[in-house]
């Protein structure tokens, strides 16, 4: 337990941080659900809507530091190819 004011302090300022990245990650993850059942549904021009709104909050998750930038330019070019791969 932490006993010096500023070690108090840290924690809350921990735990207040936590729970903002937590609510971050979890809308990058909704916005990904949300592409990935418009694909899953084969529905072209949703999933392209849908994409169009997911890539800056993935993006902006990088920014933030609540996923790696490499992890947020993979999970949107996977999501491209696989949006373009339905309008063929």
């Amino acid at each position: 337990m932490a006993n010096t004011p500023s070690a108090k302090k840290a924690t809350r300022k921990i735990a207040a941080r936590t729970a903002v990245n937590k609510s971050r990650r979890s809308r990058v993850r909704t916005f990904i659900r949300k592409v990935e059942e418009a694909i899953t549904a084969g529905d072209h021009a949703v999933a392209f809507a849908a994409l169009k709104a997911a890539e800056p909050e993935i993006t902006r998750a990088a920014t933030k530091g609540i996923v790696h930038a490499n992890l947020a330019a993979r999970k949107v070019s996977r999501l491209n190819s696989r949006v373009k791969a339905l309008q063929a």
